[in-house]
């Protein structure tokens, strides 16, 4: 009785803190649980274009506030409110050109088909539409992770469809993340991360590549928790020319370094 009252606390506990984030572009099989629900931040820093692409001293800023809810111990919901903020020199005029914009609201889907405390390997399905009157995007991601022991890691297997310009143009992006983490104390995890972003302008060609692997640092309490990870571009390239003038990485679509940081509140 006293050992089935301890599993029983010890698994309480972990679905208590169970959708607390240690990577900050994979995420990992795990839910909200019922009813519980979280406001989240995100802050994302994209930097270093090139004078080769017109866009010298580039840099966007990327806001997305989440209210996410567990409707069940499986279903779990969030809308986002997204902004952007970007900026960049133009190498022939000598302007700085900025645009700053709302760009719409996201509706987030994750339904737990695998649990990763039951099962060798935990799966978790993920669609999120995007819109902003004007463009709209529809991601899907298959989520795929486990714990073990002190370590623990997830994959992620992500296609998406953005259409532009009033649905004029469109574009297929295709990204795989993974992320390994090691538990350092009750409160602090670092791991890695690594990321390799496609795209793929109206389906017709494969643009471009672009890989990204950097460190992620995680912080958790019990009603708060923040993460986050500094991902330079390691290797890029472009397949339909060398707009970037640049053989090594892919600076027309794709950036220098990403950052990011989540912080996440339950209440």
């Amino acid at each position: 009785m006293k050992k089935q009252l301890f599993l029983t606390l010890i698994l309480t506990a972990a679905a208590a803190s169970a959708d607390n984030r240690l990577f900050t572009y994979t995420y990992e099989p795990e839910t909200e649980p019922k009813g519980d629900w979280e406001l989240e931040q995100s802050i994302t820093s994209r930097v270093g274009r090139n004078a080769a692409v017109g866009q010298k001293n580039f840099q966007s800023w990327q806001f997305r506030t989440e209210l996410e809810h567990g409707f069940t111990d499986r279903y779990t919901a969030s809308l986002y409110l997204n902004h952007d903020f970007e900026s960049f020199t133009d190498p022939a005029t000598g302007a700085n050109v900025s645009n700053n914009h709302w760009s719409g609201m996201s509706i987030e889907n994750r339904y737990l088909v695998l649990d990763p405390v039951n099962n060798p390997v935990g799966l978790t399905l993920y669609l999120e539409p995007t819109f902003d009157g004007d463009n709209a995007e529809l991601e899907q991601k298959i989520i795929l992770g486990q714990r073990h022991g002190d370590w623990k890691w997830a994959v992620n297997l992500t296609h998406a469809t953005e259409w532009r310009n009033n649905f004029r143009e469109s574009e297929g992006e295709v990204e795989i993340s993974a992320g390994l983490s090691r538990k350092l104390s009750s409160r602090w995890t670092l791991g890695l991360e690594v990321r390799d972003h496609n795209e793929f302008p109206e389906y017709k060609e494969w643009e471009n590549t672009a890989l990204y692997v950097g460190p992620t640092l995680s912080y958790h309490r019990q009603k708060w928790w923040a993460a986050v990870s500094v991902l330079p571009q390691v290797y890029g390239a472009t397949f339909t020319g060398d707009p970037d003038a640049n053989q090594h990485l892919e600076l027309e679509g794709h950036e220098r370094l990403n950052f990011r940081l989540l912080v996440g509140i339950s209440f």
